[in-house]
């Protein structure tokens, strides 16, 4: 029997987190690796246990991630992203506030600007003008 779950997709940059929000105390997987070995250190574990802590649901779900696109950053943002909306599409009359005032519903925007013709390499910069 298959187990019941709450889907969301996350973004940021090129990175996209496909998440699954599974109710039980199984360890959290990103990629089929362990959610502790793939976001190593504890800034990355801080960061992807934020979603848990402010719904107050710490060992009462755990996830599963596909995540695509992007470096370890983007990735690791795009998927506390996912946790945050799979939470809010789970119970969005309890969970929805804590979520927004934290700023995870949100999609950070933010994307590297595109390289302009004619500014040597770079996206704002100018090329020297001469003097005289």
């Amino acid at each position: 029997m298959a187990k019941k779950y709450t889907y969301a997709a996350g973004r940021r940059r090129s990175a996209v987190a496909r998440v699954r929000l599974l109710r039980g105390k199984e360890k959290s997987q990103v990629n089929n690796i362990s959610i502790e070995k793939y976001f190593p250190g504890e800034v990355m574990k801080a960061s992807w246990t934020k979603p848990f802590e402010l719904t107050e649901t710490v060992g009462k779900y755990y996830v599963t991630v596909r995540v695509v696109g992007g470096g370890k950053n983007g990735q690791l943002d795009a998927t506390v992203h996912g946790i945050a909306k799979a939470f809010n599409v789970l119970k969005p009359e309890k969970y929805r506030e804590p979520l927004k005032k934290a700023g995870l519903l949100t999609r950070d925007p933010r994307v590297k600007e595109r390289r302009k013709v004619g500014t040597g390499g770079k996206a704002r910069r100018q090329k020297q003008s001469p003097k005289r």
